[in-house]
């Protein structure tokens, strides 16, 4: 292998402290390698008017990073593996999954206590139908409006009067040393996570089997299993920013738990489905929670959204 690794990045504060983690990481087990980052600005960086579900989705924030990486300007990206397509494009492959940070939604408010104590008509910013979904079938006397842009420029917002609160990653604000905004952490029974929900992916080439052998030692297999249920599980269903799905495993005991729910954000509607078995058999837990949501109707969810988007 070369002497340098380079890490193609998005320049997001939140994305840039995930990239020079996995360079620390690197850089401690290859100390006599070159650990260099490649700062890029994504399309989803630019475009902060409209919600990720009506210019493209999520892969608006990885394309130019892959791009880097057919090109040999880079070795691997980072990425939160929320943010990261259902389908890789060919000839990419996720290396390896990191262990996860709190996966749970935060409450963010400067007057709030919690998430419960909302009056009547107050404004919360979401940047996530999923989370959209939430509020309305748990919390419908809320106003739910749309908040784009990197962490510190949603805080602003917030700060500033145009929202009461704001719904975020607990695992971005903690990685950004933003613990004290943390009103309260949202129980996963009440906001399910989105599938990949803090866990870092790192993708690289399929072929560069170099990199693929340097970033082994950061995957943790567990979460791994998670992770790839719950991306089954939205892959099946559509797998886009287009449709509100949640899906999250947990392991205990060497047991997965695999919830999944999905639903119709402007309305509330939802439904939901849990599976538990071994975890090393997450591929069939996906399948059967895809079909159990399919049984109950959740087609007519994804067919109404996407025509919407039409």
């Amino acid at each position: 292998m070369s002497e340098s690794i380079v890490i193609a990045t998005r320049e997001s504060p939140l994305a840039l402290w995930q990239a020079e983690h996995v360079q620390a990481l690197l850089q401690k087990r290859y100390p006599q390698k070159s650990i260099q980052l490649l700062g890029m600005t994504t399309k989803g960086d630019q475009i902060l008017d409209k919600t990720l579900s009506k210019i493209g989705g999520k892969g608006l924030f990885v394309k130019e990073l892959e791009v880097a990486m057919q090109q040999g300007l880079a070795h691997l990206a980072v990425h939160s593996l929320k943010d990261v397509p259902m389908q890789l494009p060919e000839g990419f492959v996720l290396a390896a999954v990191s262990s996860r940070e709190d996966p749970r939604d935060a409450f963010v408010s400067p007057r709030y206590e919690t998430l419960e104590s909302l009056p009547a008509g107050a404004v919360v910013g979401t940047a996530s139908l999923r989370r959209e979904l939430m509020l309305r079938a748990k919390f419908p006397h809320l106003t739910v409006k749309p908040v784009r842009g990197n962490v510190g420029t949603r805080l602003k917002k917030l700060d500033s009067g145009e929202y009461d609160a704001l719904i975020m990653a607990s695992a971005g604000l903690k990685r950004l040393g933003l613990s004290e905004r943390i009103r309260e952490i949202i129980s996963d029974e009440i906001s399910l996570p989105s599938p990949g929900q803090g866990a870092l992916g790192i993708e690289c080439l399929a072929e560069d089997s170099q990199t693929r052998e340097a970033v082994a030692f950061i995957n943790d297999e567990v979460t791994r299993a998670c992770c790839l249920a719950e991306r089954s599980v939205s892959r099946a269903l559509g797998g886009s920013c287009q449709v509100p799905l949640a899906a999250y495993a947990t392991v205990a005991d060497g047991v997965m738990r695999l919830r999944a729910l999905i639903g119709d954000h402007t309305t509330g509607e939802m439904v939901s489905t849990e599976k538990t078995g071994p975890w090393t058999e997450y591929q069939r837990l996906a399948s059967e929670a895809v079909e159990a949501l399919l049984k109950q109707g959740a087609q007519r969810y994804i067919d109404k959204l996407l025509v919407n988007q039409d």
